[in-house]
């Protein structure tokens, strides 16, 4: 039996030592959301959430303000319509 108190001054990950990145990934807050719903809904309920992008953070209002749909049947439909108004670049760490 392995002694268990080896691990629990360590974490299970090791994790990087550079900047925090400001803003929620896109994907954690479609995590959060129901779907079908629809875009004044998101905004209700997330838009002054800050989300990460490839040009620094931004509100997700800001970004639903660009999307000319107005209602998501799934996950996958919204995050491709953000990620078309964002872009997929990486986001800066630095």
């Amino acid at each position: 039996m392995a002694d268990e108190d080896e691990s629990e001054d360590e974490p299970a990950v090791s994790l990087g030592e550079g900047a925090d990145v400001e803003g929620a990934p896109v994907a954690r807050v479609a995590e959060r959301l129901m779907w079908g719903i629809e875009k004044s809904e998101i905004e209700a309920r997330e838009g002054d959430t800050v989300v990460r992008t490839p040009d620094g953070p931004r509100d997700l209002s800001a970004v639903l303000s660009e999307i000319d749909e107005t209602y998501f049947a799934t996950r996958q439909e919204f995050t491709d319509a953000v990620e078309t108004v964002l872009g997929t670049d990486p986001v800066p760490t630095e």
